[in-house]
């Protein structure tokens, strides 16, 4: 298998798996925490909209 990030080549049994580093994994959970990843999804509507009462 292949880090996601850099491409080297890392086995099963490698301490970062499936990164090959430290860095690798770190920079991974960086572009989450960023939003440079997202899963697409529909919006999310409110369960009960306010309305205005006049």
């Amino acid at each position: 298998m292949n880090c996601p990030i850099c491409k080297k080549q890392v086995n099963l049994g490698d301490p970062d798996f499936p990164f090959c580093s430290e860095r690798c994994r770190v920079t991974d959970l960086a572009n989450w925490a960023t939003g440079k990843y997202a899963i697409p999804a529909e919006p999310l509507e409110p369960e009960h909209p306010e309305t205005e009462d006049d």
